[in-house]
């Protein structure tokens, strides 16, 4: 394909799956239970934990720092961890226990009763994704995933599950960057709505 035939494709690809997503009541449902769970937690000063593989991996880390840092304006720090940063971790646990532990193991380590992990898969599959929502639910954490169209393994082990309408891995995650900034956006106006500035 030519360049200009090429984003027109992806272009046209990527809002239908955003128009998808805005039309079904289950799938929006399941947003409004994952943002009243994230708020949830955040009052309790507990911790937003979140982990992906690959482009999962920097979702991860793009959405622990909008919340650490800041989204639409100036307000105090949340309590977010990309689980996916740490490189003498994520080789020390791969190393000695395997990669499919990798996550888990700092869930063992950081998570407490209260906190929220986002599990992010695009296929619902990940091995390491799957252990590490076993080690949240041990722990008292509420799960919430992120995935395509079918949910794969991981659907009826998460709490919440927002399956994005396509069974591509770019529009998927295209529909997962949408999801991570709604949500930054409603976690930091239920919380500091009143810093916003006029």
């Amino acid at each position: 394909m030519k360049p200009l035939e090429t984003i027109i494709a992806f272009l046209a690809e990527s809002q239908h799956v955003i128009h998808e997503f805005s039309q079904n009541v289950i799938v929006l449902g399941e947003f409004q239970r994952c943002v009243e769970a994230c708020i949830s937690s955040t009052r309790a000063n507990r911790k937003i934990l979140i982990a992906g593989n690959g482009g999962s991996a920097a979702d991860a880390q793009h959405f622990a720092g909008e919340l650490v840092s800041r989204f639409y304006f100036d307000r105090p720090a949340l309590a977010a961890i990309a689980l996916t940063t740490d490189s003498s971790i994520l080789t020390a646990v791969g190393n000695d226990y395997g990669y499919q532990d990798v996550f888990a193991r700092q869930i063992q380590a950081l998570g407490q009763a209260g906190d929220v992990f986002i599990a992010i898969s695009t296929s619902g599959n990940s091995p390491n994704i799957l252990k590490a929502i076993d080690a949240a639910k041990a722990r008292g954490l509420t799960v919430i995933g992120l995935t395509g169209k079918s949910g794969g393994k991981m659907k009826p082990l998460c709490d919440i599950c927002i399956c994005a309408p396509s069974d591509s891995t770019p529009r998927i995650q295209e529909c997962h960057l949408v999801i991570e900034h709604a949500l930054c956006a409603c976690i930091e106006e239920a919380m500091f709505g009143d810093l916003r500035p006029s």
